[in-house]
């Protein structure tokens, strides 16, 4: 049995774009990659709505910096065999950082805490896996539109830069916007039909990591 921890925020949770809701559970995307994958695997999902790379929330009443929760879930759910990183969505807020080059910062920093905290001896150190989450779109609603001002930009830039990125520090990369787009419903979140897509189009990446 290979174990798979999917690491992301609202896009991992499986938030409707329609309602604010969450998607039935094999529409999320780490179920319906485990749906894809099939027996011999088990993929379990540490989705938190509004989760950064590696930046704080403060109006938050939550910790939704995923660098200081990080380490607590690998040592949670240890041992693991691959850690899939998707996040850098909730970065592109102005008031958290912006910039697809602090995503980029806290996406490596996220994939060195991987790298670095294995729970116990003789555990495995985890194989990890870069996704860029699919940019976000333009959108009538005005409320998501001020947000994530200026992050449709940014959020473009996200692929290249994470691909870079996973190749420096020897991880797999994968870019969302291959398989799947964001909804124009509030230009950040995906319809159920995308987020399946986006689960079942991992598979391909996460068995030839794993192979």
């Amino acid at each position: 049995m290979k174990t798979i921890l999917f690491y992301g925020d609202s896009l991992t949770w499986g938030t409707d774009p329609e309602t604010g809701l969450r998607h039935q559970a094999e529409m999320r995307v780490p179920d319906a990659l485990a749906s894809a994958l099939g027996d011999g695997f088990e993929v379990i999902s540490e989705g938190l709505r509004g989760r950064c790379t590696a930046y704080d929330e403060h109006l938050a009443d939550c910790d939704r910096n995923g660098a200081r929760t990080l380490a607590t879930s690998l040592y949670t759910h240890a041992p693991l065999d691959l850690v899939i990183l998707m996040l850098g969505t909730n970065d592109m807020k102005p008031h958290i950082a912006g910039t697809w080059v602090a995503a980029q910062q806290g996406m490596r920093r996220l994939v060195k805490i991987v790298k670095h905290h294995v729970p116990g001896p003789g555990m495995p150190v985890p194989r990890v896996l870069v996704v860029s989450p699919p940019p976000l779109c333009e959108t009538p609603d005005v409320f998501f539109a001020e947000m994530f001002k200026g992050g449709i930009e940014q959020s473009a830039k996200l692929a290249d830069a994470y691909q870079l990125l996973a190749a420096e520090e020897g991880a797999g990369f994968f870019d969302g916007a291959a398989v799947a787009e964001t909804s124009p419903l509030d230009g950040v979140h995906l319809n159920a039909e995308n987020s399946a897509r986006l689960g079942k189009g991992l598979a391909p990446a996460v068995q030839s990591l794993l192979a």
